[in-house]
């Protein structure tokens, strides 16, 4: 499995790690932590001298009832931030977190090459029309309403063949655009309680019937200090076992705060495969 980033050819066959800059003052984890260019660049390069392939910028929280934040204000946010990376790293291969196609369209002029989308293209029609437009990889993932209402809708009559009905749903509506390069994201976090997160886990080895590589987001997440009873500092021990899960399972991308410590799961699983 490939994808195209800027006439660059990534082969997610063997998994790679998405590192987290979050840009948010109101993050769960990172929040407010990189208020200034010297302490963003600081980070970017420590991700990827760890051994990052993407850095994932997000300026819109999407923690379970974050405030909503307007277009202008990611906006202004983002565009610095894309710019400012580029410059220092001219090289690197930027994913923007966002559901809104303006942005979308706007972060790829200004140099990025992924749009990570929470919504799959469902809190913006133009979203998918602009992808097919930008032809630039899509991540879509799995949520119901939006983070200030997702929380709350979270029965399913089947939760995993209700998730994947959605993708097959979503991956069709892109593929008729002319949608090529598509990354699936089940939502862990999203639209579920604390117990079916686990059970999302235990069979994301279903979603390879999709075949779309599959990324998986647990990083410090509260479906792992809730159960541990602890706090999304101490939640890095509990992330390396998920994500350790999920490499087993099939999933081609990690999206993480912690680059170091996800790369060394993919070695050490990927040396259980040979």
């Amino acid at each position: 499995m490939t994808i195209n980033c800027k006439g660059e050819l990534i082969d997610l066959s063997t998994p790679k790690v998405m590192g987290i800059l979050n840009i948010t003052p109101d993050s769960f984890y990172d929040g407010g932590a990189h208020k200034n260019e010297k302490s963003v660049l600081n980070h970017v390069e420590n991700m990827l001298r760890e051994g990052a392939t993407f850095i994932d910028v997000g300026a819109y929280s999407s923690r379970p009832g974050a405030d909503h934040v307007s277009e202008s204000s990611e906006l202004n946010r983002i565009i610095p931030i894309i710019e400012t990376l580029l410059k220092a790293f001219p090289n690197i291969l930027l994913s923007v977190d966002t559901f809104r196609s303006s942005v979308a369209k706007q972060c790829i002029a200004a140099g990025a090459c992924i749009i990570n989308d929470i919504s799959a293209g469902l809190l913006d029609k133009n979203m998918l029309p602009t992808i097919a437009n930008l032809r630039v990889p899509y991540i879509m993932m799995h949520m119901r309403g939006t983070p200030q209402t997702m929380q709350e809708q979270t029965t399913y009559n089947n939760l995993t063949k209700d998730i994947l009905f959605y993708f097959s749903e979503r991956i069709l509506e892109a593929k008729e655009l002319g949608i090529i390069d598509m990354i699936v994201d089940p939502g862990f976090g999203f639209s579920k309680t604390l117990e079916q997160n686990y059970e999302l886990l235990n069979h994301l080895d279903l979603f390879k019937i999709i075949e779309k590589p599959i990324l998986a987001g647990f990083s410090r997440k509260s479906m792992i200090y809730k159960k541990l009873k602890t706090s999304p500092k101490e939640a890095l021990n509990g992330t390396t076992v998920l994500n350790t899960i999920a490499l087993q399972k099939g999933a081609s991308i990690l999206r993480v705060h912690d680059v170091r410590e996800a790369l060394e799961c993919i070695k050490l699983v990927e040396s259980l495969n040979h």
